[in-house]
């Protein structure tokens, strides 16, 4: 499998694969309430040009994405997707540690959003060192969502 930064012609790709994704956690977290699934293809070009966004290939396949922001001290990761027949298979682990592994040296902390019900992504997350904890109030709640930070402790 390939990890490469994501290109102008990935978009449409990423956006079928953000919607198969984010269709189960509709499913989980009993909610059609998410902003990944009422995004555009112009909004995910637009996110593809203001953040770090990586994918992940198989062959010619689209099959996982990551994107990350500095945001004040904290290193923002986001649209943590793996497609779903490939589940369980570390990918979503790689795909977190590169994003990780890129943070700039001015981040302090790691912090993402996940569904309150989404279990196995709580579950990846936490054995990544990432724990459950309060939002910071700029960065705002996200209905059905619970927020986790770690601090950044090693340099890649």
């Amino acid at each position: 499998m390939e990890l490469t930064e994501v290109r102008p012609e990935d978009c449409p790709e990423l956006l079928v694969l953000q919607r198969c994704c984010w269709v189960q956690e509709a499913v989980l977290n009993d909610t059609l309430d998410i902003p990944a699934l009422h995004e555009t293809l112009e909004d995910v070009r637009d996110w593809a040009k203001t953040w770090s966004v990586w994918v992940l290939r198989q062959d010619h396949r689209l099959v996982g994405a990551v994107r990350a922001r500095l945001e004040g001290d904290r290193w923002e990761l986001g649209r943590l997707m793996v497609a779903p027949d490939l589940a369980g298979r570390g990918l979503g682990r790689r795909l977190l540690e590169h994003a990780e592994a890129h943070a700039p040296a001015e981040a302090r902390r790691f912090a993402l959003f996940t569904g309150a019900r989404s279990t196995r992504n709580i579950t990846l997350y936490q054995r990544a060192g990432y724990r459950l904890t309060d939002a910071p109030a700029a960065g705002g709640h996200i209905s059905g969502a619970v927020y986790l930070e770690k601090e950044v402790t090693q340099r890649y």
